[in-house]
């Protein structure tokens, strides 16, 4: 990363650290592991490409829980993440699952802010300033 990264570039690089602590916490509880996909839902809400992997993520894994409620609530989002940025209506903040309302902006928990600012800290190149500016960009 360089000293002049852009924002997008370093969006990009929490949401892929994000969801990098997802795949490698494979021994951790599962609602730690949702607190990494619902950070990078938020992180890479307000990005289609991102989005739509959040989302996908997240319905591969409450199918490997074998969640039907919650598999069943990521296929809807799924087709409403097309639909909400076509019509550019994101609900900023929304942990993307199924137990939220799909368009209810929220502030996320603590735990999951914390998941964002560990991503942001741990993504920025040395010399920039803190990750707590840029965790407010989706927040």
């Amino acid at each position: 990363m360089t000293m002049t990264q852009s924002p997008q570039s370093r969006q990009r690089a929490a949401y892929d650290y994000l969801l990098q602590r997802w795949r490698t916490s494979v021994d951790a509880p599962a609602e730690q592991r949702w607190r990494y996909l619902e950070a990078a839902h938020v992180v890479g809400q307000n990005r289609l490409g991102l989005h739509w992997r959040a989302h996908w993520q997240m319905l591969r894994f409450a199918r490997q829980l074998g969640d039907a409620p919650e598999a069943r609530g990521q296929w809807a989002r799924l087709g409403l993440t097309l639909v909400g940025h076509l019509v550019r209506r994101l609900p900023q903040g929304n942990i993307g699952r199924a137990s939220v309302p799909a368009l209810r902006p929220m502030v996320p928990s603590v735990a999951v802010r914390a998941c964002i600012t560990e991503a942001m800290q741990a993504t920025q190149p040395p010399g920039t300033p803190g990750a707590q500016e840029m965790s407010q960009i989706d927040l």
